[in-house]
C-alpha cells in the first residue's frame, strides 16, 4: 500500500522550475470500503499501479473529501472528476457530463454528493472555476465494508480509461483557429 501512495504522490507533486504545471486534473472520488462506490479512487489507484501516463495530467486520489479538495483547483485549467452514480443506468455505464453548476450533478451521485455539489457552488463563489468534467460510472448499491468491486463495474476500467484518455487528449491539444 504505501508503494501505491508513494506512486500517486509522485504523479501530483510539485514540477521543478523548469518544467511546466499540468493544466488538467484527474480526481477519483468515493469511499474505498464502500465497494461499487469507491469507483474512482479504485480507477486513481488501478492508473497509478499500471503505470498509466496521462499528457499534461496530474492524477489525485480524492477519496470523499468534499471542500478539502477545493485548494488542488487553483493551479488547474481544468478538472476531471471520476465518481460513482445510482442513476438507474445499467450497472457499470460511464457516462460524461460537463457541469457547471451544482444543479447540473447527476441526483444519483453516492454518499458524498452533498459535498461534492456544494463544493462547485464555492468554488463560483470564490472566483475561480475551472472548467469541469464529469465522469459517472452506474452503480446498483453500496456494499459497506468491502473494496471489492462488482464484475460490471470493474469491467468499466477499460472504457473509463479509454474515454477519460481521449478526453485528455482533446484537453490538452491547443486548439487552432
Amino acid at each position: 500500500m504505501r508503494e501505491l501512495e508513494a506512486k500517486l504522490s509522485q504523479r501530483i507533486a510539485a514540477p521543478d522550475a523548469t518544467a511546466q504545471r499540468p493544466s488538467i486534473l484527474l480526481i477519483g472520488i468515493g469511499n474505498y470500503l464502500m465497494g461499487d462506490e469507491g469507483i474512482g479512487v479504485q480507477f486513481i489507484q488501478w492508473l497509478a499501479e499500471n503505470n498509466i501516463q496521462l499528457p499534461d495530467t496530474d492524477i489525485l486520489d480524492g477519496g470523499v473529501g468534499g471542500f478539502t479538495l477545493m485548494g488542488h483547483f487553483d493551479s488547474y485549467d481544468k478538472v476531471i472528476f471520476v465518481d460513482a452514480t445510482m442513476d438507474q443506468k445499467p450497472l457499470g455505464t460511464v457516462s460524461l457530463i460537463k457541469p457547471r453548476f451544482s444543479s447540473d450533478f447527476p441526483k444519483g451521485l453516492t454518499a458524498h454528493d452533498f459535498g461534492l455539489k456544494d463544493m462547485v457552488e464555492s468554488m463560483y463563489l470564490l472566483g475561480r472555476v475551472p472548467e469541469l468534467y464529469l465522469f459517472t460510472i452506474s452503480i446498483e448499491e453500496i456494499q459497506p465494508m468491502t473494496v471489492a468491486l462488482s464484475p460490471a463495474v470493474e469491467n468499466s476500467i477499460p472504457v473509463l480509461t479509454r474515454e477519460v484518455g481521449q478526453l485528455i487528449q482533446q484537453l490538452a491539444t491547443p486548439e487552432t483557429v
